[in-house]
């Protein structure tokens, strides 16, 4: 008995050892990458505030930044060591905890006096304390215009938070000076904020719940399934009828839910004009766009994409330029920027096979863009791998298009399944070309159980794995002439329906099927097809 007891205490004072050590693993983690994501300014403006309070270049602290910043890859063991050398009688964990929260409470202070938001929030902080001290006459003048500037903002969450506060004070303070009809004004200010609140997450709900049935599900592929969707139009439709009240938030989730719906279904050329909308709509309303202005960028993301699909390339410079001009302080949010503006510069090169070209590009930014990859949204992290591995795989340098598109394919639980398949039948074709004949039947064996089980397979998926069993099955012999047009026949009809385009858009695999029909090689066959819809 006391043997067990010892083993279970053991085995406590691992887990809980472990669990220390993962935390402080995460904290360190955190760390680097808030370290490495600070801009040139904001160092300077973090040096300018350690030398203005006074603090001395060897506080632990302080020898950690140092560390860090002398080298920003370093991983947490050397750390550790060089900074034990350094600081012998300190303790590295506290020195990672202290800096983390430092380094936060300086960047809250800078943001306050850059951002609207920040700048709120800490204003309502400075009326807390202002109450706390007394001072009820400046306290109440700055609740004003917090709540003029929220109103201004349309930020009407701390509108709401500094309304309940105001009356919150005036009740502590026994309604002085305030007369029974100003109370009920009061009051019935607080009830339209929190009706704006209550209609603007009614919208919010619906656009978010599209948004993760397209990444999750997948677009939509077939008509039944587009009626599957028409529960989320017609409560949209209800709430937009309803509302009663416009404003930028409300104004900014229909144009979104409209847009997206729209490319779900297929129907990009609406969607565009939807997008064109919604860019029009937040060019009016600048002031009031968050920081950093994300929806902005998704929208000019996706007219960028409905662009590409109804390929009209020579539109895309412009957006492609209002993207790279905007400003912004967030190393994050720049990233996604430069990410967007690269995938779009090279688009037109890959859809017309010209593969060359795409990695001339994708090599003046490849060290850039691979450094920072951990600042990237997951879903563009594994778009970025998609595209240089569909660009490598056009130059014929199939090791190097394998070793990226192992990466998306060996993290299946982190992407989206359409994504994922898209990647898989990449795969497919990159193993093909390898002569990797048992590893493709394998993965032709799993694709073929996932798409036999699922409502959302594409046809090209299906045609795809036909052809690819044809190919392997009569290798090295020429394909049948009638087997060629057979086949042809069954791809053309696929550029007609919207639904695959969807997949087609990514890469257009018909066109490296012909291009194994013909013995040609892809560049020459996108050219052929370019020439022929000229």
């Amino acid at each position: 008995m006391i043997i067990i007891i010892s083993r279970v205490l053991y085995l406590c004072k691992k887990y809980l050892f472990n669990l220390f050590q993962s935390n402080i693993m995460s904290k360190y983690t955190s760390l680097t990458q808030l370290i490495q994501s600070l801009t040139k300014s904001e160092r300077k403006k973090i040096a300018a505030l350690i030398r203005g309070n006074g603090i001395k270049p060897d506080n632990d602290y302080i020898v950690l930044y140092k560390i860090i910043m002398k080298e920003p890859t370093i991983d947490q063991d050397e750390a550790k060591k060089t900074f034990s050398q350094k600081k012998p009688t300190s303790t590295f964990n506290t020195a990672v905890n202290y800096l983390l929260d430092s380094i936060l409470s300086l960047l809250t202070q800078l943001r306050s006096e850059q951002d609207s938001y920040y700048k709120l929030f800490h204003m309502l902080m400075n009326a807390k304390i202002l109450y706390e001290k007394s001072i009820y006459s400046e306290c109440f003048q700055l609740i004003s215009r917090i709540q003029s500037e929220a109103e201004k903002f349309e930020n009407f969450s701390l509108l709401l938070v500094a309304q309940q506060l105001e009356l919150e004070y005036m009740l502590t303070l026994d309604f002085l000076d305030l007369s029974e009809q100003e109370l009920l004004n009061k009051q019935l200010k607080i009830n339209e904020t929190m009706k704006k609140i209550r209609k603007i997450n009614e919208h919010s709900f619906l656009f978010e719940l599209l948004r993760h049935r397209t990444l999750h599900k997948g677009n939509v592929r077939s008509n039944k399934q587009k009626q599957e969707l028409n529960d989320l139009v017609i409560s949209e439709m209800s709430i937009v009828s309803s509302s009663g009240v416009e404003n930028f938030e409300i104004q900014k989730n229909h144009l979104l839910f409209q847009a997206n719906y729209l490319i779900s279904v297929g129907d990009y050329k609406s969607a565009l004009n939807s997008f064109y909308e919604l860019n029009s709509f937040f060019e009016k309303n600048m002031h009031l766009l968050s920081n950093p202005p994300i929806y902005y960028l998704n929208t000019i993301e996706g007219i960028l994409d409905n662009l590409r699909t109804i390929k009209k390339y020579n539109e895309m410079n412009y957006f492609i330029h209002k993207l790279e001009n905007l400003q912004n302080s967030s190393i994050y949010f720049r990233m996604q920027v430069k990410f967007i503006a690269f995938f779009y510069r090279t688009v037109p090169f890959i859809d017309g096979g010209r593969y060359t070209i795409a990695k001339e590009m994708l090599n003046d930014i490849k060290c850039e863009l691979f450094s920072n990859i951990n600042l990237l949204t997951t879903s563009r992290k594994f778009q970025l791998l998609l595209n240089v591995s569909i660009i490598y795989l056009g130059c014929n340098e199939l090791s190097i298009a394998r070793k990226y598109i192992i990466q998306i394919t060996s993290e299946k639980d982190y992407i989206s399944k359409p994504l994922l398949r898209t990647a898989r039948l990449i795969n497919l074709i990159i193993m093909y070309e390898l002569h990797e004949f048992d590893f493709i039947d394998y993965e032709i064996r799993s694709l073929k159980r996932e798409i036999k089980n699922s409502e959302n397979a594409y046809q090209i998926e299906q045609i795809l794995i036909k052809v690819l069993n044809y190919f392997i099955n009569n290798y090295p012999k020429k394909v049948d002439k009638k087997v060629c047009e057979k086949i042809e026949l069954s791809l053309n009809s696929l550029y007609d329906n919207r639904f695959e385009l969807q997949v087609l858009r990514i890469f257009d695999f018909g066109a490296w099927i012909k291009s194994k029909i013909c013995n040609q090689p892809l560049s020459q066959v996108f050219r052929r097809e370019i020439l022929s819809k000229e």
